[in-house]
């Protein structure tokens, strides 16, 4: 199977490549050994980034869309490809590797104060939404498509993830010893609810209304954080745009590496 860009000419031009990673500098000799990559600081093809999961979710915030080749530089690295990094290379020189698609998410922040949105801000993992202080539970209600949840319950806790099937298998798994391959997660963090988990289809807009904070919004794994506050609102639905993932061989199993 071949991957080929859908708006690129197939033409001899050499496939513009940016590196990304702490050590990436290591894959230096096996690009040059290809006449169809060229290196490039600016406006690239790809992105081959080198390094673990951390380093794929930066690529994805810095260059959002553009299709991300995670060859594995780390112990710890579940979303990276195993193979030898030659042969990562050698299949990407000859547009020998799979293209996956993988569900984005959005997050528009609502202050208290303003009807329109502070910021908007997407993740290929997830949004986690935790307690401001660490002695004070934050309270927050949910909405999917406008409908409460459980009537309006006020859910009483350390806070919630709003997941992509992607990210099912980090944060999201360690709250619910779970994952799932289809639609939008929303799990639970010690709360006083009973359920510590929902999937809902991706088209479902999910609504957070903080009816007691402080909170605080992270996301992937950006080094930029929102407090939040009582009154503030999260409105989270599935971004138009898909992260793409190339990969030696198709991904079928979501407990496997690429």
């Amino acid at each position: 199977m071949r991957y080929f860009f859908p708006n690129r000419k197939q033409t001899a031009c050499p496939l513009r490549i940016q590196l990304f990673g702490a050590q990436a500098d290591r894959l230096l000799p096996e690009i040059k050994k290809h006449a169809s990559l060229t290196l490039v600081d600016k406006e690239p093809e790809i992105i081959v980034c080198y390094g673990g999961d951390g380093t794929l979710l930066d690529a994805e915030l810095r260059w959002p869309g553009l299709p991300k080749v995670p060859v594995l530089n780390s112990q710890r690295g579940h979303r990276c490809i195993p193979h030898p990094a030659k042969e990562v290379i050698e299949r990407l020189a000859q547009h020998a590797l799979v293209c996956n698609n993988y569900t984005k998410l959005e997050c528009a922040i609502y202050h208290y104060d303003n009807p329109e949105p502070d910021c908007l801000v997407m993740a290929l993992n997830e949004f986690s939404v935790h307690m401001g202080y660490i002695n004070s539970a934050v309270r927050f209600r949910l909405w999917f498509d406008d409908i409460p949840y459980e009537n309006g319950l006020e859910i009483l806790g350390d806070g919630f993830v709003v997941s992509t099937p992607f990210g099912s298998t980090a944060y999201y798994n360690q709250i619910t010893r779970g994952v799932f391959t289809h639609g939008i997660g929303v799990a639970f963090k010690y709360t006083n609810e009973h359920t510590n988990h929902i999937v809902q289809s991706d088209d479902i807009v999910t609504r957070v209304e903080i009816t007691r904070g402080p909170a605080v919004l992270a996301f992937d794994s950006s080094r930029d954080y929102f407090d939040l506050d009582t009154g503030d609102t999260l409105i989270i639905r599935k971004y138009p745009q898909d992260a793409l993932l190339l990969t030696c061989a198709p991904v079928t199993r979501l407990d496997e590496p690429f």
